[in-house]
């Protein structure tokens, strides 16, 4: 199956919950989730429970969350190993990026995404074979 994109955790946090934080972004987000065959890494699912239960106006409870989660997981998760860990290293070093970031550049590209959708990277920077681009940024 091929992945059209990977969707890091602001995307997520935005479709679950940005209805009263930023229509404008829930709208965006609701319809990648919606329409995009995306996947995500166990990173983004751990920040999203996280993030998910304590940022947005109004939180989702635990429970809330772990549906989400278990909605998530239909999708492809690259597994957050060894492997990925130390590329994300040499992706940090070598882009000159947080290693978190490069750690999603890292399983965009283990699983073929050649889109990386995220508003903490620049819009349209390339990192090998993944492209980054920012789906709230204005027209």
């Amino acid at each position: 199956m091929r992945n059209d994109c990977f969707l890091d955790t602001n995307v997520l946090i935005y479709a679950a919950a940005g209805k009263q934080d930023d229509a404008r972004k829930f709208e965006i987000a609701e319809r990648i989730v919606a329409n995009e065959r995306f996947c995500l890494s166990g990173q983004v699912l751990a920040e999203f429970y996280v993030n998910i239960t304590r940022k947005p106006e109004i939180p989702l409870s635990p429970s809330e969350a772990e549906l989400w989660i278990d909605a998530l997981c239909a999708f492809p998760v690259a597994a957050v190993d060894e492997t990925l860990v130390r590329t994300g290293i040499v992706y940090a070093r070598k882009y000159q990026i947080h290693y978190f970031d490069a750690a999603l550049v890292a399983a965009a590209e283990r699983l073929g995404a050649p889109i990386l959708y995220t508003e903490d990277l620049s819009d349209g920077q390339l990192y090998g074979p993944v492209r980054v681009v920012n789906p709230f940024k204005p027209d």
